[in-house]
């Protein structure tokens, strides 16, 4: 069972993929099921030391090892943590969907990040006030986007909130790669 940053690390190796919180039918351990810490909050309130430390790890780990893990979601949408080789060798070119094959809400919001990165809530406002989406839409397009592997959060270890950016700005190599196999248009 995990108890600290270090296990949880090892754990995305050893795993290759885990979810962070764990779904339903989810092939994949959860860093969340697998973590040993009390769940209780404290009677001061807050969150349980169990939730602050998988909610820390999930962003943490891919920050501190950018090289070697990668952060972002599944088809089901699942959050997931993945050893960065498994990442290039076999997700990327499983999972890439090219954004014109999504819908065109989903494009426009991926035109928003491409144009200029941002974080979560002004690019909801902006969506919400450019493209007359409810909150609803725009979360799915934004799921929708990372699940196509089309944009990725920003690893930034100064930026405390979700900063969203195009994958081939983030992981550049990896695109072009999987273009020069022929597996992606380029």
């Amino acid at each position: 069972m995990i108890h600290t940053f270090d296990e949880a690390y090892q754990f995305v190796l050893k795993n290759k993929v885990c979810t962070v919180f764990g779904s339903r039918g989810s092939p994949h351990p959860s860093l969340w099921g697998s973590t040993d810490l009390s769940e209780e909050k404290p009677k001061a309130g807050g969150w349980s030391p169990k939730v602050k430390a998988v909610w820390d790890w999930k962003t943490r780990i891919p920050q501190t090892y950018p090289d070697e893990v990668f952060y972002g979601k599944i088809p089901g949408g699942d959050a997931v943590l993945m050893e960065m080789q498994y990442f290039r060798d076999v997700h990327y070119k499983e999972a890439y969907q090219p954004v014109g094959e999504l819908n065109s809400l989903t494009q426009e919001v991926y035109d928003f990040i491409r144009l200029e990165a941002s974080f979560t809530g002004p690019l909801r406002k902006r969506a919400i006030a450019s493209l007359a989406c409810t909150k609803s839409q725009f979360d799915t397009a934004l799921k929708n986007l990372q699940v196509s592997l089309n944009i990725v959060r920003s690893n930034d270890p100064a930026l405390k909130n979700d900063f969203w950016i195009t994958m081939r700005e983030m992981h550049l190599e990896i695109v072009q790669q999987h273009e020069r196999d022929g597996l992606l248009p380029s």
